[in-house]
């Protein structure tokens, strides 16, 4: 049976923390990611704009954009269990319970919450789960999975989501 893949490469910027690390990672820092896409069909779409591809490569870029990128570049993920680190971008004006309380409900029904309502009007990215390489691969897969298969027909699908966190580091997550 053929089998055919292709990838795609985003590069974002981004801070965040690891809550539980027990060394260096607890500190405010950031990176800059870069973002893979594996996708995999077994055979080649045969009509329109896409003929003779797994998925076009710009289809695929416009959807990491989307799903990865304009939430994330240039903003800080965070988990919403962190709550000291979450009162740092508290805006000033409201409630602190209030508006974590606000983001809390959001990250409960979609795994996610952006905002930039935000004491310096930063983006804040904030998830479910430790904003480590290995859950930001799964978060991102679960994002764009749904978004490859619906630009290809049904076609193709993502098969792995690779995140590297520096050049030498990187975590993958498939399904």
């Amino acid at each position: 049976m053929d089998r055919f893949t292709v990838s795609r490469q985003i590069h974002i910027d981004a801070g965040h923390r690891v809550l539980t690390h027990g060394s260096k990672c607890r500190h405010l820092h950031g990176h800059r990611y870069i973002v893979e896409a594996i996708c995999v069909a077994d055979h080649l779409q045969n009509r329109g704009e896409q003929s003779d591809m797994v998925v076009d490569f710009g289809f695929l870029k416009e959807e990491m954009v989307a799903e990865i990128d304009t939430p994330c570049d240039h903003g800080f993920l965070a988990y919403i269990a962190d709550v000291e680190l979450l009162a740092m971008f508290q805006p000033e004006r409201n409630d602190f319970l209030a508006w974590l309380a606000d983001l809390q409900t959001v990250v409960a029904r979609d795994g996610f919450c952006l905002t930039t309502d935000t004491r310096l009007g930063t983006k804040l990215y904030v998830l479910d789960s430790n904003p480590t390489a290995e859950q930001l691969s799964r978060h991102w897969y679960h994002r764009l999975a749904p978004r490859v298969a619906e630009r290809t027909g049904g076609q193709a699908k993502l098969l792995e989501l690779v995140v590297w966190e520096t050049p030498n580091c990187r975590a993958t997550y498939s399904e």
